[in-house]
């Protein structure tokens, strides 16, 4: 085996490697973007559990082939990207989003999220989608309403009976 062929099969094992360990990808076409604008965007998103890495194609496609992330095999083509994503996808969305806002040259193509496959729309609205703490703090909240309205129901009932009780001894104290 040639030492080509070797590196190749290193790459297509290393991708695979990467889907494996990857909830989520999200790929994006770069062309155009500078070397420091790469590394900017990598900045980015490795604090939020992504790593962005650039592969040849045909080797992500033989990478990609019969397994969760078969979908991204028709998202490749012209010189892309992928975000392999261990933490929370909308905020890595979100960054991509924001940082294609800044450099036009960086398109979001698509992405697979937990085995399904999302286009630039489902990107868009994954990247609107609000942080992971804000939506728990809403649920919480939800939460919390109703149990805090029983709470003062239960506790308003002796209350009101002791009020009660109090009125009448004074009721008959006054007869």
């Amino acid at each position: 085996m040639s030492s080509a062929r070797t590196e190749k099969a290193a790459v297509v094992a290393e991708v695979r490697e990467k889907f494996a360990a990857s909830h989520s990808v999200i790929v994006s076409e770069y062309r155009g973007l500078t070397v420091g604008a790469l590394a900017t965007l990598r900045r980015t998103l490795r604090p939020l559990g992504a790593e962005y890495k650039v592969y040849k194609n045909t080797l992500v496609r033989i990478a990609a082939r019969d397994g969760a992330m078969a979908a991204v095999e028709d998202m490749v083509g012209g010189p892309v990207a992928i975000a392999f994503i261990n933490g929370e996808v909308s905020a890595v969305a979100k960054a991509m989003r924001d940082f294609a806002k800044e450099n036009t040259a960086l398109k979001l193509m698509g992405g697979v999220v937990d085995g399904k496959a999302i286009d630039t729309k489902g990107l868009k609205a994954l990247a609107d989608l609000p942080p992971r703490e804000v939506m728990l703090a809403k649920l919480a909240g939800l939460l919390k309403a109703p149990l805090s309205n029983t709470a003062y129901m239960l506790s308003a009932l002796p209350r009101k009976a002791a009020y009660g009780l109090k009125a009448l001894v004074e009721q008959k104290q006054a007869a």
